[in-house]
């Protein structure tokens, strides 16, 4: 399982122990990939802060992989943000993904939290006077829903990458197009750092569609026809959805791709056709 693009993986932390030994696994089986990096999101409005942080260590400490935690202004002080960050840093743990964060769930608007960091770029800036972190952000191939732009939204990510961050994770997409575009533009607008395409399996296409619509991503007709009758959990379901995303793969990499954030899901089976075929293999 060796080739020159690189790999990452997302996980999310578990609700239970049960849960977390199963993750545990399943980060297991897809390290022989040697992932760059391995990154643990956050619930909304940073619910799940201290499972994160317990699974971050964990997977750097006894699976030896180079974990990345997931950081966001929302629901916490500045200090109390500095002082997890410095947990991290004491632990080893040098990579942080720098999130605004969505608010918490009772709340539709966002709202910089008292005495907190209003935004990404802001607690960009602070980890960086705390410590020599590697900081990877977010970008958003089809515009950030509240950006009043496009090329508003793509200023923004070009302050975080002058701010320091090292990478620039997108939002899953299902039309490559869009993203190859996005990419482009971000070269036209001094982008030097890499544009890393965040994958998402489809383990349901219907949950994928109400994902979709609530971030603004558009689904192609082409997608939606492969789907059509289509049940979750079938034989046919799982075939077309391995079908589209190693079209995705290979289309990208045709187009001078070499990384790759895969959205696990949680689950090992859905992501390591994909990484095989980044790597060259069946």
């Amino acid at each position: 399982m060796t080739g020159a693009a690189n790999i990452s993986f997302e996980f999310f932390p578990p609700k239970t122990e049960a849960l977390e030994a199963s993750l545990l696994k399943v980060a297991e089986t897809l390290a022989p990939y040697r992932p760059a990096f391995v990154s643990v999101t956050y619930g909304a409005g940073g619910s799940t802060r201290d499972r994160t942080h317990r699974l971050v260590v964990k997977l750097q400490n006894d699976l030896k992989l180079q974990a990345a935690a997931h950081l966001t202004c929302v629901g916490a002080t500045k200090a109390e943000i500095e002082a997890i960050a410095m947990e991290y840093w004491s632990q080893g743990i040098t990579h942080i993904v720098a999130l605004r964060g969505d608010p918490p769930e009772n709340e539709k608007t966002y709202r910089p939290y008292p005495s907190g960091y209003a935004y990404a770029v802001d607690l960009l800036l602070g980890l960086k006077r705390l410590a020599a972190f590697q900081i990877s952000v977010a970008a958003y191939p089809e515009v950030h829903p509240e950006a009043p732009s496009p090329d508003a939204d793509m200023g923004n990510l070009k302050r975080k990458i002058d701010a320091g961050a090292v990478r620039a994770v997108t939002q899953f997409f299902l039309d490559t197009g869009i993203f190859l575009r996005f990419r482009d533009k971000a070269v036209r607008m001094g982008i030097k750092v890499p544009v890393v395409p965040g994958i998402l399996p489809i383990a349901s296409f219907e949950r994928v569609c109400v994902m979709a619509q609530k971030c603004g991503v558009h689904v192609p007709d082409e997608v939606r026809k492969r789907f059509d009758g289509l049940l979750p959990g079938t034989p046919a379901h799982r075939s077309a959805a391995l079908e589209i995303g190693l079209k995705q793969i290979e289309a990208l990499k045709r187009n001078g791709v070499e990384n790759f954030h895969f959205f696990t899901l949680n689950r090992a089976e859905l992501v390591a056709p994909l990484c095989d075929a980044v790597r060259g293999g069946s």
